[in-house]
């Protein structure tokens, strides 16, 4: 029953709305009606400005990394092998980035907490830590090269499965990262809409053709 009540404290962690909250206590609004409605690191830095984008980023990467490396430890789980019980609270974390209890369940689209989990892995196992080093040098370039935030988001979600078939030989970190991508692709659905209608906003890089 500890490990459910640990899955259950993960899922509370990651439902944390930290864009939703500094929206409120900033500026007294709900963040969710103003720019592309989400509540993520990306809408916070076109409505609350750059710092504050840069703090929710940093804090939903934080409830990731809190929830695969620390929580294990309430229970007396420090130990590296234990790979099902981390990943298990890094889903749950993500999820409720997703799916926000304190937002009716929904959320926001879990790219910054799934860093965050993958980062919390990749410290606590080691075998991700090449996954984690591609999954970065993706989405950095994607997003330099387009200037779309959800573009990179999106590539990344399709490769994360590839990237840990190839690199690791883990059965139960392939079924993560596949979940990862479902969620990750799942949550940004309306993106692909938009990309697809030349609808979605992105970055305008001086090197990126008007």
């Amino acid at each position: 029953m500890s490990i459910v009540y640990l899955v259950l404290l993960s899922f509370l962690i990651g439902s944390i709305p930290t864009g939703f909250w500094l929206g409120k206590i900033l500026k007294g609004i709900d963040i969710r009606k103003y720019g592309s409605g989400n509540v993520g690191a990306t809408n916070v830095f076109r409505v609350l400005g750059k710092q504050w984008g840069v703090v929710v980023l940093l804090i939903d990467i934080f409830k990731g990394i809190f929830a695969v490396v620390f929580l294990p430890i309430l229970i007396g789980k420090s130990q590296a092998t234990d790979e099902v019980l981390r990943i298990a609270l890094g889903i749950s974390a993500i999820a409720g980035h997703n799916w926000s209890i304190f937002l009716g369940f929904k959320g926001g689209k879990g790219v910054a907490t799934s860093l965050g989990v993958l980062i919390g892995l990749a410290v606590a196992l080691g075998q991700l830590r090449l996954v984690l080093l591609f999954s970065i040098v993706i989405w950095l370039s994607i997003f330099l090269i387009t200037g779309f935030v959800s573009l990179a988001s999106i590539i990344c979600a399709l490769f994360l499965p590839v990237l840990v078939i190839i690199l690791t030989k883990s059965k139960v970190l392939i079924i993560f990262s596949l979940l990862v991508a479902f969620f990750g692709l799942l949550r940004h659905k309306s993106n692909i809409s938009r990309l697809l209608e030349k609808k979605e906003n992105r970055v305008k890089f001086p090197w990126l053709v008007r």
